[in-house]
């Protein structure tokens, strides 16, 4: 028998799965293998995001193929002498959807079930594109959802379908004024009124004297950088803090506390994304002298992404940014607190950290800044060259579906000095970013200011190493 075993006493031949054994118990904490196990919990994540309902469905398939028919002229024209797969491509392009790579027919923004269905997801606002190209986490600045909810109500009248909680709720709610940002801090706020810490239904009057707002969503990439959520810094992130958007009246509370693990693996899916390079040629010395130039003027409040890498997460208070101040005074101690000791903020009761009673904005992170324009909270600037002359930023500009602008670093758009001439139907009028509405306004963050124009030009060249 000695013939058969080595030199340790073991068989021969069982060498190599000692080695296995002992690798496997000789694996740290954060090793491959538990990257593995996180990469499978990500990779389930995206799935889920695609493919499960959390909320109920907004309309079908039968109406979506008809909303054609309620364009204004002479698009509506044009979609009568197109064919069906003409027009779906209009209607995805009329309402910012991207299609589904899997099934191009439907859309990445929405779950279409096998009754054909079509059930808004996460991906509605933080799925985008830019310059044509869809990027994982980049926010939907396409997005047209008062539109899409006009539309769709209308073409459900003449169907003699009933109406859903959105078709219902946009008529007390306004949805978004442009096409790209939405009033989801008041969606919050109206949807948790009626619910307790508990997210137990509780009977209240609906409130009219929300200061309704439009924001432009984040890239999901920042996630990974930050410790709480939001413009405002008040909410701390974490999975549950992920599904305050789900509170419909037929979520109950049971529902959200078995949804809990996909949540975590949504989580890690965001854990996992990366900024993504800018794609074109970068002059490197003039680039090397907007790092420069970046270090003095802008590090202290928006971080470093050389080594070494840092973030400060730093809340600027709001008379120093200067931006508009709507989203600011927008919500009260009480309703922050109340978001934050909830089951959503894991009935945190640390009140003392000032948190509920912001100064200002926080200073956003800076990578991937070249793909996700338009800038500022509310969407308001379309390009970094905009950002750094602030008295260039026009009071009106529109911009193109898919356009980018390499030069000035952003949306391509047209500029006005006013809403063009003539009457434009509601769904024109949002495709127009007007700054001098209530809560659009595109002033502040003057900073770059104190910069003469080859610093400027520098900075700028910089930004898109990010």
């Amino acid at each position: 028998m000695k013939a058969f075993r080595d030199e340790r006493g073991l068989p021969r031949g069982a060498g190599w799965l000692v080695s296995v054994m002992l690798l496997l118990a000789c694996q740290p904490v954060g090793s491959s293998l538990a990257v593995e196990t996180q990469d499978s919990r990500a990779a389930q994540g995206w799935k889920l995001l695609r493919s499960r309902a959390y909320l109920p469905p907004d309309f079908d398939q039968e109406i979506f193929d008809e909303l054609w028919t309620t364009w204004e002229q002479p698009l509506r024209g044009r979609a009568e002498k197109a064919s069906p797969q003409e027009r779906h491509q209009m209607a995805m392009q009329r309402y910012g959807l991207l299609p589904d790579p899997e099934n191009r027919a439907h859309s990445l923004q929405y779950v279409v079930d096998k009754n054909g269905l079509w059930i808004m997801s996460c991906l509605a606002c933080h799925q985008g594109q830019v310059n044509g190209r869809t990027i994982p986490g980049l926010p939907n600045t396409n997005y047209a959802l008062e539109t899409l909810t006009e539309d769709v109500r209308l073409v459900k009248v003449r169907q003699r379908k009933p109406f859903g909680q959105m078709d219902i709720g946009s008529l007390f709610l306004p949805l978004g004024t442009t096409n790209g940002t939405t009033n989801a801090v008041m969606f919050g706020v109206a949807l948790m009124r009626h619910r307790n810490a508990e997210l137990e239904i509780v009977p209240r009057a609906p409130r009219f004297d929300l200061i309704h707002h439009d924001m432009d969503a984040p890239p999901w990439w920042h996630y990974q950088r930050r410790t709480h959520l939001y413009a405002d810094g008040f909410a701390p992130k974490g999975h549950r803090m992920l599904m305050q958007f789900l509170l419909v009246k037929e979520n109950e509370p049971a529902t959200f506390r078995q949804w809990e693990d996909d949540f975590r693996m949504i989580e890690s899916w965001l854990q996992t994304l990366k900024p993504p390079r800018w794609p074109w040629a970068i002059d490197r010395p003039l680039a090397d002298k907007g790092r420069v130039v970046f270090g003095t003027h802008c590090a202290t409040c928006h971080g470093r992404y050389e080594s070494p890498v840092a973030y400060p997460e730093k809340m600027i208070a709001i008379d120093e940014v200067g931006t508009d101040r709507t989203r600011f005074k927008s919500l009260t101690v009480q309703e922050r607190l109340d978001l934050n000791q909830s089951w959503f903020g894991n009935f945190n009761r640390e009140t003392d950290d000032g948190r509920a009673n912001p100064i200002g904005y926080v200073a956003p992170p800076l990578d991937g800044l070249w793909a996700s324009a338009p800038y500022l909270h509310n969407g308001s600037v379309a390009t970094l060259w905009h950002i750094l002359h602030p008295t260039e930023r026009p009071t009106v500009w529109q911009r193109t579906p898919t356009g980018y602008d390499q030069q000035r670093v952003g949306l391509e758009i047209t500029e006005f000095q006013s809403l063009p001439p003539g009457k434009l139907s509601a769904a024109e009028r949002r495709t127009y970013f007007d700054t001098s509405k209530p809560g659009k306004s595109a002033a502040g963050h003057d900073f770059p200011d104190a910069l003469d124009e080859e610093e400027k030009a520098a900075l700028l060249e910089y930004l898109k190493t990010l």
